[in-house]
């Protein structure tokens, strides 16, 4: 009980120490969930129609295009700039298909399963003739194949692990082909309905025809805006924002915007560099000049060209290659040549050069043996019978489990290699010197291959040339003087102010660039900029950003955020938008003087007398805006004026125009002669109701409030 009495003696005390806790825990949570929400969000990388998109959700997209990408076009990996293009277009595609799929919904809009089965069936997609379930003799998409395939498939994943691999990636690309069918189909159908709203009628075609074939010709008396001297008016405060508030829409932005000043510098060779690589590569050009096998020598030297050591086309080499190529005598080899367009020293050993077929057509079979005599023996006893019998070479053929069957190879399928084993490179210069009908034994390390060539189509010159090309780079010290100098510039300078004024002492130029997109990947047309974009979205204005290594490593950047756009609507305290506003109001001041001048006149020669310009205007029509040379636009409201005038009556009164006052003498007016066809101008306005309504996808992302976090992760 004394301890009973004690505690409630501390009653208030323990109150506020168990509040205390409570509160503690209560903010310890609250932190924790802060910083959760935090992480989710950091893991954001867009909104559309108000639904979170995942970091990872967006880059499983990516990596399914991408192994797209690299299945049709057989490339390994993509650069940094293919990369930014897929993502780009997988972005592209998502919001299109939030977009379409949300108003197809409201309008009951689906694509079924019968229609896709239709698809399938037709054939006749452009996508589905990228697969390869293409019937060679109909040039149409098989249905049947694909069907096959995928029983196969389901086989094989049980069966054979190793072959289920290699028909995972067609599957894959087939689900790929098969969805985004599924999706253009939808959008098709949208649009399909969205065209069908659009109707003319046969007095809006009466209507566009006229418009279009009467012309009228006037005597115009042109009063420009630049006849007023801009000191002759005054624009005051109140004008701009008056103006401002009449043209204000021409001013919105969807998306916020920043503008930047920089000074990014490239470090090139220096003189000491350059002799040194000069000289190296003069050493490596006396190898090539007595090497029997050019390979080694070509590697050592860093070419950015390889050797295969087998005939290919002039296309195979670079541009500048190409065009010595016809000029180079064969077993010459030339001196060193710089080319400062792609920043390389070059030098060639044409080794052969003849005309040889581009395409050629063979069967093949693979012998084994449990060694080299074994194999040689197979392969001996097929070619005497084959040449026996040429008809025994698909039965013998099967015999060692392959078909035999005829196939071609051509220069485009080998000569773009970055290297070619000396096994391939056997079998393709056999392939290229073989006569037609021919049979030969190729032997190499691990078997023989027995080889009859068939055809030879499209003969043309192949050369076997080695190509030294390397780049004019420059050494460690350089670039580390450079990076010292230009550390030190930004060290000393971390306002703009400052990094402006030292410019010229270190040899820089601060350079502008406006209304950077976080979407364009880099800034100053410079690669690797992307932790520099991703910052200058995360400045404040007149912030100075850190240094930045970029571009192929040979690149420094420094920037400072100089204007943040928000969206909306751009306001006056935006330079550029207030020298345009002012230069309008000013067209107005000038305009209320012109019109005061212009208000009693009432012939041509009166209007010379008051200072106009005379010149006569031909061939104007309602539907195409008169362009006014002297006054170098177009003006519509002077169309519209003249249509609504007789021929042989002055103007009522004065127009004010793009460019200036006018006034004028309608001379005449004419149709020209051209026939009413009803059908085919309701035919034409439909068009162009569908054209003005073309750009209703931008519509639909304007209101889809779309938040593009990209740039945070790409």
């Amino acid at each position: 009980m004394a301890v009973l009495g004690k505690i409630r003696s501390k009653g208030a005390l323990l109150v506020g120490i168990i509040g205390l806790g409570l509160f503690a825990f209560i903010a310890e949570e609250a932190v924790r969930s802060c910083d959760s929400a935090k992480n989710n969000e950091r893991q954001q990388i867009a909104k559309v129609l108000g639904e979170k998109i995942s970091f990872q959700e967006f880059q499983a997209l990516v990596d399914e295009y991408t192994d797209v990408v690299k299945m049709t076009q057989n490339q390994d990996n993509l650069s940094e700039a293919e990369l930014n293009q897929v993502r780009d277009m997988v972005w592209n595609t998502y919001v299109q298909t939030a977009l379409i799929a949300k108003e197809a919904k409201e309008l009951g809009l689906t694509v079924t399963d019968d229609e896709m089965r239709d698809i399938l069936n037709k054939g006749t997609n452009p996508m589905l003739l990228q697969t390869p379930f293409v019937n060679q003799q109909t040039g149409r998409f098989d249905a049947n194949a694909l069907k096959q395939f995928i029983n196969e498939y389901k086989k094989v994943q049980t069966s054979n692990p190793q072959q289920a691999e290699q028909y995972r990636t067609i599957y894959n690309y087939w689900t790929f082909i098969e969805k985004t069918l599924r999706q253009q189909t939808l959008v098709q159908k949208y649009q399909t309905l969205l065209a069908s709203c659009f109707l003319s009628n046969p007095v809006e075609a009466k209507q566009a025809f006229e418009e279009e074939n009467n012309e009228a010709d006037i005597q115009l008396a042109a009063f420009t805006y630049g006849s007023v001297a801009d000191k002759d008016v005054k624009v005051t405060d109140e004008d701009i924002k008056a103006k401002y508030n009449e043209i204000k829409a021409r001013f919105k932005q969807y998306e916020e915007t920043r503008d930047i000043k920089y000074v990014a510098v490239q470090v090139t060779a220096s003189a000491a560099d350059r002799a040194a690589l000069s000289k190296q590569t003069k050493d490596y050009v006396a190898q090539l000049a007595t090497a029997e096998d050019p390979t080694e020598v070509v590697r050592k030297s860093n070419s950015t060209v390889a050797y295969l050591g087998i005939p290919v086309l002039k296309s195979a080499f670079p541009s500048d290659i190409a065009q010595q190529i016809d000029s180079i005598a064969v077993g010459t080899t030339t001196a060193v040549k710089e080319n400062t367009q792609d920043n390389t020293l070059n030098a060639i050993k044409l080794i052969s050069k003849q005309e040889l077929p581009d395409s050629i057509e063979f069967q093949a079979i693979q012998v084994a043996g449990e060694n080299v005599s074994e194999a040689n023996e197979r392969a001996d006893s097929i070619i005497k019978a084959v040449n026996a019998d040429p008809a025994q070479w698909e039965a013998i053929a099967k015999k060692y489990g392959q078909t035999g069957e005829k196939q071609w190879m051509t220069t485009q399928q080998y000569q773009y290699a970055n290297g070619i084993n000396a096994e391939n490179k056997a079998f393709i210069g056999a392939l290229n010197t073989m006569a037609s009908g021919e049979t030969r034994n190729i032997s190499t390390p691990s078997g023989n291959i027995i080889v009859k060539v068939t055809d030879r189509r499209n003969f043309q010159t192949k050369y076997v040339a080695a190509v030294i090309k390397t780049k004019i780079t420059f050494t460690d010290d350089t670039q580390n003087k450079a990076y010292n100098k230009f550390s030190q510039y930004v060290s000393e300078n971390q306002t703009l102010e400052g990094l402006e004024k030292a410019a010229k002492k270190y040899g820089y130029t601060v350079m502008e660039q406006r209304d950077v997109k976080s979407s364009q990947h880099v800034i100053a047309n410079i690669s690797g900029t992307h932790e520099a974009l991703k910052w200058a979205y995360e400045a404040k204005e007149g912030e100075v950003s850190p240094l930045y290594e970029c571009g192929n490593n040979d690149s420094f950047l420094v920037l400072v955020v100089t204007k943040i756009h928000e969206k909306g609507y751009r306001g006056l305290d935006d330079a550029m938008v207030k020298e345009l506003v002012k230069a309008e109001a000013l067209n107005d001041k000038k305009a209320e003087l012109l019109m005061a001048k212009a208000k009693d006149v009432k012939n041509i020669n009166a209007a010379k007398a008051k200072g106009a310009q005379i010149v006569p205007v031909q061939q104007i029509t309602f539907a195409s805006p008169a362009f006014v040379s002297i006054a170098g636009t177009t003006e519509p409201a002077l169309s519209g004026a003249v249509a609504a005038t007789k021929v042989g009556t002055f103007s009522a009164h004065a127009v004010k125009g793009n460019g200036g006052v006018y006034l004028f003498q309608v001379t005449a007016k004419k149709n020209r002669g051209q026939k009413f066809d009803q059908k085919a101008y309701e035919q034409r306005m439909t068009r162009q109701a569908m054209m003005a309504a073309g750009n209703f996808m931008q519509e639909l992302y304007i209101n889809a409030d779309i938040t593009d976090n990209r740039y945070m992760f790409f």
